[in-house]
């Protein structure tokens, strides 16, 4: 059995892969014309493959590709050709994750604000500068300085994808006490921590109860533009967006809208419909929203599983079993 490996990788992940397996022909070509000079008789591969890459293959039955997200990846010949394909899903749920519970530790708990103050070298609680000496804590008396707070276990977290990363979000949103709800197309639960997941045709209903909405889907065809007006219509005016999943899911001018009307509270922003962000939008001078530079799957692990991944998808391969991380192409997941 032959794999292609293109474009060049470095020679200690190429000596891995060959250890998979000694029957295993591994080819890894220096250039686009070797490339589609090898690919010909290959069963396997791996890397960026191109419609003349893949209109050259005789034998290919197995395409795996290295990342984790298609919608650049994919194209018609690709999802028609009866192939199996596998991505890179599983490698950043815990890190993804921590960066969700990130921002809503810094709304909860005004970190974003504090921080901005400290710049200034101020000294004032958000909420005033309200005594709180304990005589004032009566039966029933809540502060500004309180209310200006959130406790988390008072709030529903609502997930749209309940995969490897919405399910991870959902376990460490309940592991702070949070109450998580989840909408998805394929997963029925989130086991330890939501019992149902509901279908996306109940995305209004989430919407209406949650206190923060994650976005952890991908991009497919069923969820690009999937927030508009409408969908920031549906969210509570105290609660916040936050996206980790793929910046095309949210329309950039509704959600800028919408957070100057004050119809939601705020956002936590990882990705973004226009990559990067203009140094002119809006979104920058908000108060009210986190924005990082599409950094959420960040990790000094995430290389290792990359190849651990590969090489298990491998070891499939050879021994004729789906890879691990097989997608449905026509979904784009």
């Amino acid at each position: 059995m032959k794999l292609v490996v293109f474009p060049a990788i470095d020679d200690d992940r190429l000596t891995r892969i060959r250890e998979v397996d000694e029957s295993l022909d591994v080819v890894n070509p220096p250039d686009d014309e070797t490339a589609l000079a090898e690919i010909v008789d290959a069963e396997a591969f791996f890397g960026k493959i191109t419609p003349s890459l893949l209109a050259a293959a005789k034998k290919l039955r197995w395409v795996q590709s290295p990342t984790a997200s298609l919608e650049h990846y994919l194209f018609p010949e690709l999802i028609e050709h009866p192939c199996q394909l596998s991505n890179m899903r599983g490698l950043f749920s815990d890190v993804i994750a921590d960066h969700v519970m990130g921002y809503i530790l810094c709304f909860a708990r005004n970190l974003h604000l504090y921080l901005r103050q400290q710049i200034r070298h101020q000294w004032e609680p958000i909420g005033g500068e309200e005594e709180r000496a304990g005589f004032l804590y009566g039966p029933g008396h809540v502060s500004a300085i309180d209310r200006a707070h959130i406790h988390l276990s008072d709030c529903t977290i609502g997930v749209i994808g309940a995969g490897n990363i919405g399910s991870e979000i959902c376990r460490r949103a309940a592991a702070f006490g949070m109450n998580p709800i989840a909408v998805d197309p394929i997963h029925r639960e989130v086991p330890g921590a939501v019992p149902e997941v509901w279908m996306p045709t109940e995305l209004p209903n989430l919407l209406n109860e949650s206190d923060f909405v994650v976005i952890a889907a991908p991009h497919t065809p069923a969820t690009e533009k999937l927030f508009r007006a409408e969908q920031f219509g549906n969210m509570r005016r105290s609660a916040y967006l936050i996206n980790i999943g793929r910046g095309i899911i949210v329309d950039l001018a509704d959600l800028t809208a919408a957070l100057q009307e004050g119809e939601i509270a705020g956002a936590g922003l990882d990705v973004f419909e226009t990559e990067p962000l203009p140094e002119d939008h809006p979104l920058w001078d908000m108060e009210n929203v986190i924005i990082t530079p599409h950094v959420a799957a960040a990790s000094p692990h995430i290389a290792e599983r990359h190849l651990d991944t590969l090489l298990e998808n491998i070891r499939c391969f050879v021994e004729d079993r789906e890879p691990i991380t097989l997608v449905d192409k026509n979904q784009w997941f």
